[in-house]
């Protein structure tokens, strides 16, 4: 287990950290990925990896109270699908936050640029893959949460969860690529659903986290902070926003996602 060695913050490590939490809120609330910024961030100031992680876990799902108040509306609309996936989001997310305390984290480091392009592509082209997969009916409406695809989706959303709980950068990505080709196509109630979905995903993993030792308080303090801010700004803004250009931000966001993670992985010296 690491041993975490906690220094006093200065008032700029302190500025950094806050907005760091409070632009991945933004990013969360309206696609995923906000791991990407706030985890470097910490690592910047000399945190452990696993605390790191950890830590921002924690500070990015304490903050999501915000982006769930912003899409209060929309998760209300979207109860019948919450039925079907939060078991295996508590289940994923609990058993991902015990992999990522037990395992090594390079070969599935490696897996994640993968995982994010497909999804990705998938959400640019998932009506054309309803379609194709028949899940779509001729008058053109929703796939409902009683069809038997659905298990199918129920099943991808336990591998999401699972992946989550160890790491989560870019599971608003992926979900929302599995929602969209169930045929929801409300991109603000598929929002709401992501967003509620990503909450319980990293609440039983920070839990874990937080029984393991591995939180680094008073960063995760001063994230928290930052991340409430940016997940209200960002739920509350993206709904005023076009659908198809929250498509079009989700779309830029996964694919500039992607690309950090390659070039991380593969590129970097």
């Amino acid at each position: 287990m690491c041993h975490i060695v906690r220094q006093d913050m200065s008032g700029f490590e302190m500025m950094v950290l806050a907005a760091a939490a409070a632009a991945a809120g933004v990013v969360n609330a309206v696609a995923g990925g906000g791991t990407l910024i706030t985890f470097p961030a910490l690592l910047a100031f000399g945190t452990p990896s696993i605390v790191a992680n950890a830590t921002s876990t924690l500070a990015l799902v304490l903050g999501t109270g915000g982006s769930v108040y912003g899409y209060r509306r929309q998760i209300a609309e979207v109860t019948p699908w919450l039925r079907r996936f939060v078991p295996v989001s508590l289940l994923g997310g609990l058993l991902g936050g015990i992999l990522l305390t037990t395992t090594r984290e390079e070969v599935f480091a490696k897996m994640v640029p993968f995982l994010l392009l497909f999804a990705t592509v998938l959400f640019v082209t998932q009506g054309t893959f309803r379609r194709f997969a028949g899940l779509e009916n001729p008058s053109g409406s929703t796939v409902t949460p009683h069809h038997p695809t659905v298990w199918l989706a129920v099943a991808f959303q336990f591998l999401v969860a699972l992946y989550g709980g160890y790491f989560g950068a870019g599971i608003g990505i992926l979900m929302l690529a599995s929602l969209g080709c169930l045929g929801l196509t409300d991109i603000h109630q598929m929002n709401g659903l992501k967003t509620m979905l990503g909450m319980l995903i990293n609440l039983v993993a920070a839990a874990y986290f937080i029984v393991a030792g591995l939180i680094d308080w008073p960063k995760a303090g001063v994230m928290t902070a930052g991340a409430i801010v940016g997940y209200f700004l960002g739920a509350h803004y993206a709904q005023r926003i076009p659908q198809h250009r929250v498509r079009l931000i989700i779309s830029a966001i996964g694919f500039l996602i992607t690309a950090v993670l390659f070039y991380r992985q593969f590129l970097r010296s």
